[in-house]
């Protein structure tokens, strides 16, 4: 995702939140969900019996996890000092955002966006964790740099049930470009690209889930600080296409604006699939909007064939 970095690094309560956190109402239990913390650019995951949130905030990137949706703990990850090669490219300010923890064999590896994106090229990183709450080591080299019109931001790793396959999905913004990578054994290499047409409506912040033998790619839309910033989706018999396009998840409502850069995660109690994703809260118009994001978790239903139902945030 771009974004005014300074802006929300001031207006960010992330930065000085304190943990555990206590909501006031359960999520789910009403058909208006309050929205549980402050952040931006969620990646969700089941580890360990808990539900865990990766988002974007305050002066490093963090982890909360909850057992009960109702009760949140805070976990300190990664650092900008922990990332040694990060003034590698020459820039005087960097940030870190949109990232991604994955599970696989055992070993936990933590992706993330680093910036600035302009001018220089944006880059990818990835670092080894030994649980979902870290400690984090980082890798020691980009895993991916941006470049001709392509911005190497908002990555996700999706591997495959069938073939096992470890893909990466990365790009978007002012280039609108998707990119897929096959990921090395080791998680922390590319082993090479694997060419995808580009879904409809694409802006940045890909994500792939599997369900029944369908492959859903979800994705934002629109600009990230407007109204028209929304949740869309295709489907495909492989998680790498070809794609067609089914429509909008998340879109705004006459309370809530600009829903988007979310994931998918099942709920480890019941099963239910949950979208996670971040909206604007007490904003009119069309934008555009500053201050804080926030971070909410809805139920999402399928039809019989298996399509997304949109889902409404307010009434």
């Amino acid at each position: 995702m771009t974004y005014n970095f300074l802006s929300y690094r001031r207006r960010s309560t992330l930065a000085g939140a304190a943990a555990p956190l206590l909501l006031s109402a359960a999520a789910g239990v009403a058909q208006e969900v309050p929205s549980v913390f402050a952040g931006a650019d969620p990646s969700a995951m089941v580890a360990e019996g808990k539900m865990w949130i990766y988002p974007t905030g305050g002066d490093g990137l963090q982890a909360w996890s909850t057992a009960d949706r109702r009760h949140w703990t805070k976990h300190a990850l990664l650092r900008l000092k922990d990332i040694r090669w990060t003034k590698a490219d020459g820039a005087p300010v960097h940030y870190l955002w949109a990232p991604d923890m994955v599970l696989d064999r055992g070993r936990y590896y933590f992706y993330y966006s680093i910036g600035p994106q302009n001018p220089t090229p944006s880059r990818l990183g990835v670092a080894i964790c030994s649980s979902p709450a870290g400690p984090c080591t980082d890798s020691g080299k980009p895993l991916l740099t941006g470049g001709d019109g392509f911005e190497a931001i908002d990555p996700t790793v999706f591997i495959d049930p069938r073939s096992g396959r470890r893909l990466l999905y990365a790009g978007g913004s002012a280039g609108a470009k998707l990119r897929v990578f096959e990921l090395a054994p080791n998680m922390v290499t590319i082993a090479r690209e694997v060419p995808v047409e580009q879904p409809p409506h694409f802006t940045e912040g890909a994500f792939v889930h599997e369900r029944n033998g369908i492959y859903y790619l979800s994705y934002s839309h629109g600009r990230w600080n407007r109204s028209d910033y929304s949740v869309h989706y295709a489907t495909a018999s492989s998680p790498t296409g070809p794609w067609q396009y089914r429509g909008a998840i998340l879109q705004a409502d006459a309370k809530y604006k600009g829903p988007g850069h979310h994931s998918f995660v099942r709920d480890p109690k019941t099963g239910a699939w949950l979208i996670v994703y971040h909206r604007w809260e007490g904003q009119t118009g069309d934008g555009p909007y500053d201050g804080e994001r926030r971070v909410a978790i809805q139920q999402i239903r399928y039809d019989a064939s298996g399509l997304i139902q949109p889902v409404k945030m307010s009434d």
